[in-house]
């Protein structure tokens, strides 16, 4: 299978259950992830193989050594940053097929650093009590939305 052009990204995740479900989704969606280190856990964490289940080899992951690393080596295409502190919400924002959507950490969000790097920021609208959605489920929602929007779902209906 060849990915499709838009790509996952997760900046210094430290859940590997967040991970493994990426990982699911990479798969399922057929895009590549890339992950961008350090991490907060072993590669060979048992809890991050139970998340991917047997989607790992399917999964087209990409590790990078650091944030610098992963600017040198990456592809072009936006750098879209998922964030609470977003300018621009996900309803009201217009993707493009090689689109990198960037997810920060789960405990620290995304330093200004990767904030002022991206090409445009993006939040999930909640409702105004709530804080914030896990890694893996905003990772699917923004993927989702995506590739709809530039008709690279590719899916059959069943």
């Amino acid at each position: 299978m060849t990915p499709r052009p838009m790509r996952l990204a997760l900046f210094q995740p430290v859940i590997p259950q967040n991970v493994g479900a990426c990982i699911r989704l990479s798969a399922c969606f057929g895009v590549a992830l890339h992950v961008i280190e350090p991490v907060g856990f072993r590669f060979d964490d048992a809890a991050l193989k139970r998340a991917a289940l047997d989607y790992g080899p399917l999964g087209h992951m990409t590790r990078h050594a650091d944030w610098d690393a992963f600017r040198r080596d990456r592809s072009p295409g936006r750098l879209v940053l998922f964030t609470t502190k977003g300018a621009t919400p996900l309803d009201a924002f217009t993707f493009r097929p090689d689109d990198i959507l960037l997810f920060g950490s789960e405990t620290a969000g995304a330093p200004p650093a990767v904030h002022e790097a991206a090409d445009a920021r993006v939040v999930i609208p909640l409702r105004p009590d709530a804080r914030s959605l896990n890694l893996s489920v905003s990772a699917g929602i923004g993927l989702f939305e995506g590739l709809r929007q530039t008709g690279g779902l590719g899916l059959e209906s069943t």
